[in-house]
C-alpha cells in the first residue's frame, strides 16, 4: 500500500506503510474507516446520523434530543434536523415527558423499530465484512491494544464533562476495573 492512497498530507517521509509505527497506523485506520462505514450506511437509504439515532433509542428509547447528541457526538441542532426527518417519515415521535411536561422526549415507532432492526443487520453484516480482519491468532493482541487505547482515552476524558465516555456523562460505559 502507498501512503499517498490514504489521504491527508504526504506521508511519505514516514518510510513505507508496513514500516510505521501502530499509533500511525491507528490514526491512518480510524480516518478511513469513517466514510467506508458512512457510505455502508447510506447504502442502505438512510442516513449515518438517522440510523445511529435510531439504534440509540432502540437501546434507550425516550431520550431527549440533548441527550442524543451527546450520546451521538453531533450537536443538537443536528439532532432537531434529524429527528424532523424520522418524524416525517413515521420512525420516531416527539412526546412531552411526563416526568417533566416542559421537556420533549423522542420515541421510536413501531416503523422506526422495523427499519433499525432491518438495516441495522444488514450494516452488521456490512460493517463485518469491512472490519473482520483480525486473524484468530492475533485477536488477544488487538483486544489487549483497543481495550488499553480505551481506558487511556477514558482517562484524558475524565476531567472533561462535556468528554465522550466521561464516567459522568449519560449513557457511557463504566470504566472497566
Amino acid at each position: 500500500m502507498d501512503s499517498s492512497s490514504l489521504g491527508g498530507p504526504d506521508l511519505a517521509a514516514l518510510g513505507p506503510v508496513e514500516k510505521w509505527p501502530v499509533p500511525r497506523l491507528f490514526v491512518a485506520a480510524a480516518r478511513l474507516s469513517g466514510p467506508v462505514m458512512w457510505r455502508l450506511v447510506e447504502r442502505n437509504g438512510i442516513s449515518p446520523a438517522g440510523f445511529f439515532l435510531l439504534r440509540a433509542l432502540l437501546l434507550e428509547d425516550g431520550l431527549r434530543a440533548g441527550e442524543l447528541a451527546k450520546r451521538l457526538l453531533i450537536a443538537p441542532a443536528t439532532v432537531t434536523s434529524v429527528v424532523d426527518t424520522l418524524e416525517r417519515n413515521g420512525h420516531v415521535e416527539r412526546r412531552r415527558d411526563p416526568a417533566d411536561r416542559r421537556a420533549v422526549v423522542v420515541h421510536l415507532t413501531d416503523s422506526g423499530r422495523r427499519l433499525i432492526r432491518a438495516e441495522g443487520q444488514t450494516v452488521s453484516g456490512d460493517l463485518c465484512d469491512v472490519f473482520d480482519v483480525v486473524d484468530e491468532a492475533d485477536e488477544p493482541a488487538v483486544r489487549r491494544f483497543l481495550l488499553s487505547l480505551l481506558e487511556r482515552c477514558h482517562a484524558l476524558n475524565a476531567d472533561d464533562p462535556d468528554a465522550p465516555g466521561h464516567p459522568g456523562t449519560p449513557g457511557c460505559a463504566p470504566r472497566p476495573s
